[in-house]
């Protein structure tokens, strides 16, 4: 399984967003610039990060956008989710009846993906923002 450069950058700049603190009113210029990420991608992402309530956005002067809610309160899964849809391995889970799958109707796996799906989805669940961006401690086990 792999990311899309999409997912990956919105993770980049969500970091780099909850880096600068609660509050911190950002722009997507500014993150670019910070972060490497090329503008028009990353104003393209702070639409479909602002379109799931990650961030708020305001325009006019002293607009720009923050984080919804704290770092520790937004987890991985969030984010990707917020620009590739929900989290799964294979296609016939999420676009039941879209994809040309030659085994469908007599899959023996396909009710058994949705298990394997939750448990990645809880396991991006678990990995917090202010983790990915290097605010919180590890807390080993």
């Amino acid at each position: 399984m792999r990311l899309s450069s999409l997912a990956d950058y919105a993770v980049v700049l969500m970091a780099a967003a909850a880096r600068h603190g609660a509050g911190a009113r950002l722009s997507a210029t500014s993150l670019a610039g910070e972060t490497g990420v090329p503008l028009p991608t990353a104003q393209k992402l702070t639409g479909r990060l602002a379109a799931a309530r990650l961030i708020e956005t305001s325009r006019g002067a002293g607009g720009g956008f923050v984080l919804a809610r704290a770092a520790a309160a937004i987890s991985l899964a969030e984010i990707i989710e917020a620009v590739e849809g929900p989290i799964a391995l294979t296609a016939c889970i999420v676009d039941e009846g879209k994809q040309d799958c030659a085994l469908e109707r007599g899959c023996p796996v396909k009710p058994h993906w949705a298990i394997v799906n939750e448990a990645l989805r809880g396991a991006f669940s678990g990995v917090t923002l202010d983790r990915l961006a290097g605010l919180a401690e590890e807390v080993m086990a």
